[in-house]
């Protein structure tokens, strides 16, 4: 097995000392220097089409729908439309530098429209609930016929157990009273699921992965808002009490609400540290990794002797990051978990319950 590993690494590893050559002969040919910023904005951003490769300047990519309501009323067509209109002007709609859908007024300033298009985040987003709802399926047909006496699950449902058990017993079962934790265990198990495999399916360079989803602070917002919500909709009284009536000396809390004001802000703070932590490592994660590629093409346009020095270097560090994001996606998903987790159960104490679940999550964490 791990001979097999090897060879694999060593061929990447062979594969792009290959590429050298061709890089350098770019750099040969005088090609125009090369955006960083650019290209990490482009791949990272969202987009209304699914770009696959470029061959001989010619852009491969598929196109999605776009739905939006401009001045001259609802329109529905594909992408494509604007590379086959002249100018990228589609009746009177076209894509301004950002990317984003856009029309002239009468008095010819730039003005957004309201686009509900299909981009390729949301693909990305039904591809990730479709596999997801086949591989719960497919997990739950095989436990249907199933005695507890039964052998132990093998393969990927084996695999798939080894999750599940992992954050049920370690993460829920740990952070959430008995009474409660069943209720939230679809919550948290879901979001574990989804965030994790968001993050493989984003590190895979072709269709149908390579879709910044965690990385955009749109889907993290919604996250951390469900997650925020959960809390405070199903909060017990004494949870609600510590936040307006804390129990701490009066002048704290009257007549200046000190403690209340900055527990109240907490409720906010807390699902906004889970919305940025996610967006920030993914996002972070995926503009390295594109950074070092780019470095071997920036430092062939310096000249062969720097390209062929620095290229197989930005090889190994692209490897190491690569494999990095793979350890990274899983932390991601298993931190958003237990945060949101705790969270929760220490929404759901009880009187003197809650002093003890908190010394009992520190030593956890």
């Amino acid at each position: 097995m791990i001979q097999n590993k090897f060879i694999i690494l060593t061929s990447c590893i062979l594969f792009s000392f290959l590429l050298i050559p061709v890089n350098l002969t770019a750099a040969e040919e005088n090609q125009p220097e090369i955006n960083v910023q650019e290209l990490v904005m482009e791949h990272t951003a969202d987009a209304h089409e699914w770009h696959i490769t470029t061959i001989n300047g010619r852009a491969i990519s598929i196109p999605l729908p776009v739905v939006v309501k401009s001045s001259q009323g609802w329109q529905m067509f594909m992408s494509s439309k604007f590379e086959e209109s002249a100018g990228g002007i589609y009746n009177g709609l076209y894509l301004n530098r950002e990317g984003k859908i856009c029309e002239k007024d009468s008095a010819g300033n730039e003005s957004r429209v309201f686009d509900i298009s299909i981009t390729k985040n949301v693909v990305q987003l039904w591809i990730v609930v479709i596999l997801l709802i086949v591989i719960f399926l497919y997990c739950a047909h095989w436990y249907k016929n199933k005695k507890p006496q039964d052998d132990a699950p093998r393969g990927f449902v084996g695999f798939m157990e080894l999750f599940v058990m992992f954050v049920y017993n370690d993460i829920i079962k740990e952070t959430i009273d008995e009474k409660h934790y069943r209720f939230f265990a679809p919550y948290l198990l879901t979001v574990f699921f989804f965030i994790f495999l968001s993050n493989i399916l984003g590190l895979i360079p072709i269709f149908p992965g390579g879709a910044n989803l965690t990385g955009n602070i749109a889907i993290t917002f919604f996250l951390a808002l469900c997650t925020m919500l959960l809390t405070n909709i199903f909060g017990s009284k004494h949870y609600w009490k510590d936040i307006f009536w804390p129990d701490v000396p009066w002048w704290l809390k009257f007549p200046i609400p000190i403690l209340p004001v900055i527990e109240l802000f907490g409720v906010f703070t807390k699902p906004f540290a889970l919305m940025i932590r996610l967006f920030a490592n993914i996002f972070g994660g995926h503009a390295v990794a594109i950074s070092l590629t780019c470095v071997i093409f920036i430092t062939c346009q310096m000249g062969i002797a720097k390209g062929a020095s620095i290229s197989p270097i930005s090889v190994f560090l692209m490897i190491f990051m690569d494999l990095l994001e793979v350890l990274v996606a899983f932390i991601q998903a298993f931190v958003f978990t237990m945060l949101s987790s705790v969270f929760i159960g220490l929404a759901q104490q009880e009187g003197e319950e809650t002093t003890h679940s908190v010394e009992m999550t520190n030593n956890n964490l």
